[in-house]
């Protein structure tokens, strides 16, 4: 199958058109017409080389909202013309203890990623979803409820699945502290479900600015780490704190914010981190852990849980040529909301 795509050519260059092929289909494959598709901040990070070499050319992308076109003759689950969803992964071995667990984000083998993995089928790499077209196996194909908006759930697939992971994991429910470090795109996805799952939900920031914003979002305040007050005043205080900030940070900070046997996940930066202080920890029985994407199993979850309490990204919508200007603000502002793509004006013509 033909298609085009706005593709890196190297970690310097800017996203430019991209024609290339997807892969005739197979009996449990399903195709694609890419409607919307989110930018991710994993996005900047891979395509500039920040988690490793990259071959290129390049198609990032991993939050997929489109319509079935075409069905494979072995596929059960979806007919042509119905809304679906891709997220971060389309391919595992499907038999190791992991997978058979439904968390194929750990799978033996590895997991094959939505771009940039080993393409087992076409040769290469993997080509994500800032494109017009993707062809993925039947069971990395996620149901999309009519509930839904569709031009805001794309980011559900991975800024949603990524927050509610670990909200599942650390079992927060009615009564539960949470803390959510940074009110970026993955921040504001965490207030918004751990306030459906009946948590206290504050955030923690360095801009007193935000309140109001949190606030709208069901969060009971913010606490403002630059201030050394408020901050030991807090000592204590919450159960599971979630840091989503995407770059090296000291997260010794937060520590001291939990309560006994309080966790603090790390679900931002990949990569170097300040070393952390063991006094904390020691002496309040807390841990630090950290968390990844989420299973196929959980991202339908999230999306049905979204779906049934009415929760969306908060979402500012871009034409596919307005990507390189998205990305330079998303490096540099770290908005409160998602950047999603229409890809209806993305044309082979």
């Amino acid at each position: 199958m033909k298609t085009i795509g706005y593709a890196a050519h190297s970690a310097e260059k800017d996203l430019v058109p991209f024609s290339f092929e997807r892969r005739s289909l197979k009996d449990n494959d399903v195709a694609i017409e890419i409607l919307y598709s989110g930018i991710c901040h994993s996005d900047l990070h891979t395509v500039k080389g920040d988690w490793g070499e990259q071959t290129y050319p390049l198609i990032p992308g991993h939050e997929i909202i489109g319509k079935v076109i075409e069905v494979g003759s072995s596929v059960k689950k979806f007919k042509i013309g119905e809304s679906v969803g891709v997220g971060c992964m389309v391919d595992s071995c499907q038999t190791c203890d992991q997978c058979e667990k439904s968390e194929e984000m750990f799978c033996r083998s590895g997991l094959i990623a939505t771009y940039g993995s080993e393409d087992k089928h076409m040769g290469g790499i993997t080509q994500g979803g800032y494109s017009k077209h993707i062809v993925v196996r039947e069971e990395f194909v996620l149901k999309v409820s009519e509930k839904l908006d569709l031009s805001k759930a794309a980011p559900i697939l991975c800024a949603g699945i990524t927050m509610y992971t670990p909200l599942k994991k650390w079992h927060v429910s009615r009564g539960t502290r949470v803390g959510i470090v940074g009110f970026g795109g993955l921040g504001h996805m965490g207030v918004k479900l751990a306030v459906a799952m009946g948590a206290e939900v504050t955030v923690i920031t360095r801009s007193k600015g935000k309140e109001d914003v949190a606030k709208s979002l069901g969060a009971k305040g913010i606490l403002v780490s630059s201030d050394e007050d408020a901050m030991e005043k807090a000592g204590s205080s919450f159960d599971v704190i979630l840091d989503t900030v995407p770059v090296k940070h000291d997260f010794n900070t937060y520590t001291p914010l939990l309560d006994v046997d309080g966790t603090l996940v790390l679900v931002g930066q990949i990569g170097e981190m300040e070393e952390p202080l063991t006094l904390p920890l020691i002496f309040g029985r807390r841990r630090i852990a950290g968390s990844l994407i989420g299973g196929i199993k959980d991202t339908q979850e999230v999306l049905d849980f979204c779906a049934e309490h009415g929760i969306h990204p908060d979402c500012e919508h871009i034409e596919p040529s307005q990507v390189n200007e998205a990305w330079a603000k998303l490096l540099n502002e770290n908005p409160a909301h998602r950047y999603v793509m229409n890809m209806e004006s993305l044309s082979l013509k």
